[in-house]
């Protein structure tokens, strides 16, 4: 399968910034002379190319797990992530129609939307002769509606828009829903299930059609008190998921860290993920945007270190304590813990040697040694990594060292450059020269694991919760490439233990405020968050897009609570 090669389109379309109308201008020939295949790929190419960029840590990332009881970004030693308090504003609920980062996702995918629209329009006439160009106008249809559907997660609308050259209809509610749910649905027909990885397939959209009826309730009414989980919408939720389940082309990784390998791309979990590989020029800011400015994931590289950045809340820690009792959660759960950094008795390792460990970071950090400076790291005589407490050259004192703390908050005390545990999920990339670039591991949006758990949610709606049980059980019990601390089987099954699951099995995949909202969990309280205001649940619409589309009267109304 011909790779996409995203760099394509900066030299073949020209977008306008009027995002809020998804105006466009299209500079390229037209494309009814011929099917050249090239041309194809190059037309597809940007309604893929933003993926990436919109999965950035200061992005979806940002609204999706910062906002919640999982990650807190406090400004580290009062100096560190401070960017006038827009990451206390996402966990504290107090964001706005100016905050940076909302605006930001605003204009990524009102651009992906737009993409995808002219992707469809210049394919959709080489679709009669070209079975490529026919496959390439469902992708497009099919992330014009992911896309849609994100918005309307994020901010409660979704853009109508069949042509580049009209006004897009704005939709809410049910009619944004059954849009989505049909655009999908189109797609359907001429989509493959064997076309690589980082493109649509005919179960990856299955499975977002799955995520679209496990959320329609919440789409539908998003200010709801209570939401009415609808029975037609959970048995579209189990007859999608057992569509996936039971196609034989996904499997559940034996070892939960190898779904965020840096070899992940044909890993048989994965359903719909981001191509990250090299020529695609990935990030690696999944993994550097929480570890420490003195941890280094290759010892090959001397500026490849991290950021300081978030740490997981001391009460999403403790779900993971509360659930295991007395054993650490280390020793009890897989996906909490993987030792991959093996430190011999002579402390020292060849290159090849020095492997990050992954999980869930506590305590003192044990890591490259070198003298601050990013010039070198210190070896043996024999030319060997030396390998000991990593030395905390932020801070002033002598010999300070990175030691991580459960405790982590606003405060002056609570913002240090230790406090926090921190997470490395996927694996540091072994090309990244400074850390953030050169992203090696495909970015997962949905996996089978999530499948079950969808299954397991909808039976339970349905009050299967038998049917549940197995299910979530099917996913523990799945991780087995290290037995003892492949998860045991729970016994019961709530909704809240359920979220729970959730929890452990999805933490930093960008799933955290989409499941916290749909379980009635969003208006409560956790570390430095109090606000119980149910408009929170939508994100304001950006000034700047109001603005734009003020020539229009009453075409962008501001979100409830944002006026």
């Amino acid at each position: 399968m011909k790779k996409l090669y995203f760099t394509l389109f900066t030299a073949l379309l020209l977008f306008s910034t009027a995002c809020s109308e998804l105006n466009e201008i299209v500079l390229d020939e037209s494309l009814t002379g011929g099917a050249d295949s090239t041309i194809v790929e190059s037309t597809i190419s940007p309604a893929y190319a933003l993926l990436p960029d919109l999965f950035l840590h200061t992005k979806y990332f940002a609204l999706q797990e910062i906002t919640t009881d999982e990650a807190i970004l406090p400004y580290r030693g009062g100096k560190d992530w401070g960017d006038n308090g827009i990451y206390i504003a996402l966990h504290q609920h107090t964001y706005t129609p100016v905050h940076s980062n909302v605006k930001q996702v605003w204009d990524n995918l009102t651009k992906m939307i737009a993409y995808s629209v002219i992707a469809i329009n210049e394919l959709s006439p080489l679709a009669s002769s070209s079975e490529e160009a026919k496959v390439f106008v469902a992708e497009a249809r099919g992330l014009k509606a992911y896309y849609n559907m994100l918005m309307l997660d994020l901010w409660g609308l979704a853009f109508k828009k069949e042509s580049p050259d009209a006004k897009s209809e704005i939709l809410r509610g049910e009619a944004a829903v059954a849009y989505i749910q049909s655009e999908f649905e189109t797609a359907l027909k001429d989509l493959r299930t064997n076309v690589g990885p980082g493109r649509l397939t005919k179960y990856g959209a299955y499975a977002l059609l799955t995520r679209l009826h496990l959320n329609a309730a919440v789409y539908r009414d998003p200010y709801a008190t209570n939401f009415t989980f609808k029975a037609a919408d959970m048995d579209k939720v189990i007859e999608y998921t057992d569509l996936i389940i039971n196609s034989g082309q996904y499997e559940l990784a034996r070892e939960y860290f190898s779904i965020f390998d840096n070899d992940n791309h044909t890993n048989k979990e994965l359903i719909f993920a981001i191509d990250q590989r090299q020529e695609l020029n990935g990030h690696n800011r999944m993994s550097y945007f929480s570890m420490s400015g003195n941890f280094y994931g290759n010892a090959l590289v001397q500026k490849g270190n991290g950021t300081d950045g978030p740490g997981i809340t001391p009460d999403f820690y403790d779900a993971w304590v509360e659930a295991n009792g007395a054993t650490d959660p280390a020793a009890a759960d897989c996906r909490f813990w993987w030792e991959r950094l093996i430190i011999p008795s002579d402390s020292a390792v060849t290159a090849d040697q020095y492997e990050p460990n992954r999980g869930i970071y506590r305590g003192m950090q044990y890591g490259l040694q070198n003298t601050g400076s990013q010039t070198a790291f210190l070896k043996t005589a024999d030319g060997r990594f030396k390998i000991g407490k990593i030395r905390d050259w932020r801070q002033a004192e002598a010999n300070a060292v990175v030691n991580y703390t459960r405790e982590i908050n606003f405060t002056a005390a609570g913002s240090g450059y230790n406090t926090g545990y921190r997470v490395l999920k996927y694996q540091w990339s072994k090309s990244s020269t400074d850390g953030r670039n050169k992203g090696e591991a495909d970015l997962v949006i949905v996996r089978l694991a999530d499948i079950y758990l969808m299954r397991a949610e909808a039976k339970l709606r349905k009050g299967n919760t038998a049917g549940a049980l197995a299910d979530v059980n099917r996913v523990r019990s799945s991780r087995t490439a290290r037995p003892t601390v492949t998860p045991q089987p729970l016994t019961a099954l709530t909704t809240n233990i359920l979220f729970r699951e959730r929890g452990f099995e999805f933490y930093w995949e960008h799933q955290r405020r989409t499941d916290m909202i749909r379980f009635e969990k969003y208006e409560g309280s956790w570390t430095e968050k109090t606000n119980s205001d149910r408009t929170k649940r939508l994100f304001p619409i950006p000034q700047t897009a109001i603005d734009g589309a003020s020539k229009t009267e009453g075409y962008l109304i501001q979100n409830t609570g944002y006026n």
